[in-house]
């Protein structure tokens, strides 16, 4: 069996340490716990990541920067049900690859401090994808944080069921919750 590459076990670790960051908090996750759950000695892990605090930037940088790259890769199509689509099919796979993103990602909107970072970054990056002007209309801004409630309830309720098929499913759930009529 091949070895892990350099990226995948930063991958790993930043998953890891996001899913015991909404778990538990930041201010009760130690490092130590974190190395213990992906199987690193602590040295090892601070070796990749010097602090705990660089660790949680790592994390909400990851997740912003994928957020973000699905906001580039959708910025051609106008806002409407096409783009909606890209976007919540983009997330849905996020929450199939990465459980501990997005359960971080819901944890940030029920907590305060700690968490008001990532709430505000995150928040600018979910602008970007759907379109700016979202904010504008409660009504879509609802339904856009509906959408998204329901993917990142759906992933973290199923995360040890979630395979492509359920990801599909969990895909047009939240696509429903958007209001666009199914042709």
């Amino acid at each position: 069996m091949p070895r892990p590459t350099k990226q995948q076990i930063d991958d790993e670790i930043l998953d890891t340490a996001a899913g015991l960051f909404a778990r538990h908090g930041f201010k009760e996750t130690s490092v130590q716990r974190i190395a213990d759950t992906v199987g690193y000695s602590k040295t090892g892990l601070l070796h990749r990541f010097p602090t705990k605090e660089a660790l949680q930037t790592a994390v909400i940088d990851r997740c912003v920067e994928q957020i973000r790259d699905t906001a580039t890769g959708v910025s051609d199509l106008p806002v409407g049900p096409e783009r909606d689509r890209a976007v919540i099919t983009a997330i849905a796979e996020l929450a199939l690859d990465q459980p501990g993103a997005v359960a971080l990602l819901l944890s940030s909107l029920l907590s305060e401090g700690e968490s008001k970072r990532a709430l505000e970054v995150v928040g600018e990056a979910i602008s970007e994808a759907f379109g700016d002007a979202f904010l504008c209309d409660e009504t879509r801004a609802l339904r856009v944080a509906g959408a998204l409630g329901a993917l990142a309830v759906g992933s973290v309720a199923l995360r040890d069921q979630m395979t492509p098929a359920l990801t599909a499913v969990l895909a047009e759930v939240g696509y429903d919750a958007l209001g666009h009529r199914q042709p």
